[in-house]
């Protein structure tokens, strides 16, 4: 008999297949406790557990004595109890390598929105506004030879500093837990604290993860330290940021704009100050939201448990000490 897995997430038809090949599936809508009591043999008997976007917790742990391994549909894991997985020896598998280059793609398409204000300024087209020729109050700022600031210089903030080095002869600044030898010789890139790159930096780009020390990182004293001409952009984890705090530098002129993909709350609630202010570009955490991407990064989830449940956890596992 195969082993029981539970899905909590569509996938492609041959990627279903696959997973079916290997194990008897159970197709959830969520893991809400509702569906876990109507799924409850299921639940108690599943070895795997895959799927994105949904909390796995010490509760729903309780309900899963058999579970040896979860396989999340993204590179974030903040959904995760890794404590609570690691107690019970329970693997955590992710997809770091699947979003890097699209995500990038989205950093720097918010990089060129927020300064050419593009949104703004189509959505003046589209209303009419577009009567004669353009004036100084349709004008934007420019990308090229601007200093970038990236904040978490990781596999995404690699890929973005590519770009803005060799694609808009941009200086590049960054701060991360450790120096990386790769971006600076590749990129002529400068390590440097925080709070001088948020002085220095003309767009300050954010890719963290949310754990407990980089929650509300950026605050009120990180915008204050910030350029007027500033643009901020956040497409890491939107806790990473006091939304607030941002909303009020926005509205006092403390920075010049910002360009979003992800927000403390999601969905961003429809009376959100952000949707008001003209200088922000607000985006529905898009990151990695490209047919390509969204298919490599399932199959990837879909071997990476299949593996997983085969004890090979050298790639792509987030707690692999736990094997020994």
């Amino acid at each position: 008999m195969k082993p029981s897995v539970i899905l909590y997430k569509a996938l492609p038809e041959d990627l279903q297949k696959r997973l079916e090949s290997h194990f008897t599936v159970t197709q959830v809508k969520d893991l809400s406790p509702d569906t876990v009591a109507q799924h409850a043999d299921a639940f108690s008997r599943a070895v795997g557990l895959l799927g994105s976007s949904e909390k796995v917790d010490a509760a729903l742990l309780e309900k899963m004595p058999a579970l040896r391994a979860t396989s999340t549909i993204s590179v974030g894991y903040d959904n995760f109890d890794v404590d609570a997985l690691n107690a019970r020896h329970v693997f955590l598998m992710h997809t770091p390598y699947a979003l890097t280059e699209t995500v990038a793609d989205t950093l720097m398409a918010l990089i060129l929105s927020s300064a050419r204000r593009v949104v703004e300024v189509a959505e003046r087209v589209k209303a009419g506004e577009w009567t004669k020729s353009i004036g100084p109050d349709w004008f934007g700022v420019d990308v090229h030879g601007k200093t970038l600031g990236i904040v978490g210089m990781g596999r995404i903030g690699l890929a973005l500093a590519q770009r803005a080095h060799f694609g808009f002869n941009m200086p590049i600044l960054y701060n991360a837990r450790r120096h990386h030898s790769e971006a600076e010789e590749r990129f002529n890139a400068r390590y440097c604290e925080l709070d001088t790159l948020l002085q220095e930096a003309d767009y300050v780009c954010l890719i963290l993860p949310l754990t407990d020390e980089t929650y509300h990182l950026i605050g009120k004293d990180a915008f204050a330290k910030m350029k007027p001409s500033a643009i901020f952009i956040n497409a890491g984890r939107g806790p990473v940021v006091d939304e607030k705090a941002l909303i009020e530098a926005l509205q006092n002129g403390e920075i010049h704009a910002a360009g979003l993909d992800v927000f403390e709350q999601e969905p961003l609630p429809v009376d959100s100050p952000l949707l008001q202010l003209p200088n922000v570009v607000a985006l529905p955490h898009i990151g990695s939201a490209t047919h390509e991407t969204r298919y490599n990064m399932a199959a990837t989830a879909v071997d990476n448990l299949i593996n997983a449940l085969e004890g090979k956890v050298e790639k792509n596992c987030v707690n692999p000490q736990i094997k020994g």
